[in-house]
């Protein structure tokens, strides 16, 4: 097990509301799309409360039994949420079936995937505690889960537009290695293109 130090820590049942609200943070807005889909399945909650329904699952790569978090004076100010990504398989479909609906907002961020790596799904800071290394401490967590694990890649995705986060990754030693262009929805806060990124752990 990685021995957290404060303000970090493992995420408990209690935090997926926080969990929910940071990821959405993360996605941009993807999350609260993807969770709009699944209404049906959640009638009378808002996408919040759907993903705050959904991270208290176990056993599933979205549970708060994958994420971290960052805590200072009782409040939760960050969180990551990694799980792997298996290797592709006979059954496995091809890559290119991800982009089969051109006009799947949600179609670009399925076709980024490196099999067999270890998936930094999201990390997000609130704004006003950026700039204190959170992120890359974040980043160092997720490494360490990759190695425990016995993963040798990370890979995540990122918005070119999202400059900050771009550079801190750049700095971290991931480089790019797929892309494509983001498919506008209102949800979406970003357009250009959606970037797939790699570092060896």
């Amino acid at each position: 097990m990685i021995d957290l130090v404060p303000p970090f820590r493992p995420a408990a049942p209690a935090d997926c509301r926080r969990i929910a609200e940071l990821f959405a943070l993360a996605s941009a807005g993807v999350s609260v799309l993807v969770w709009t889909t699944k209404a049906n399945d959640y009638p009378g909650l808002s996408p919040i409360e759907i993903g705050e329904q959904r991270y208290a699952r176990e056993n599933t790569d979205f549970s708060y039994q994958n994420c971290v978090v960052a805590e200072e004076g009782g409040a939760i100010i960050g969180m990551l949420v990694t799980f792997a990504i298996p290797q592709e398989t006979d059954e496995t479909p091809a890559g290119e079936d991800a982009d089969a609906d051109s006009n799947d907002p949600l179609a670009p961020y399925a076709a980024l995937e490196v099999p067999g790596s270890w998936y930094i799904c999201g990390v997000a800071v609130e704004p006003e505690h950026q700039g204190r290394s959170l992120g890359s401490t974040f980043l160092d967590v997720a490494r360490q889960q990759a190695r425990e694990r016995g993963f040798d890649t990370l890979s995540l995705i990122v918005f070119a537009q999202n400059t900050g986060a771009l550079r801190l990754y750049k700095r971290e030693g991931f480089t790019v290695v797929d892309s494509r262009p983001v498919i506008p929805h209102p949800l979406i806060q970003y357009a250009g293109e959606a970037l797939l990124m790699t570092a060896k752990v």
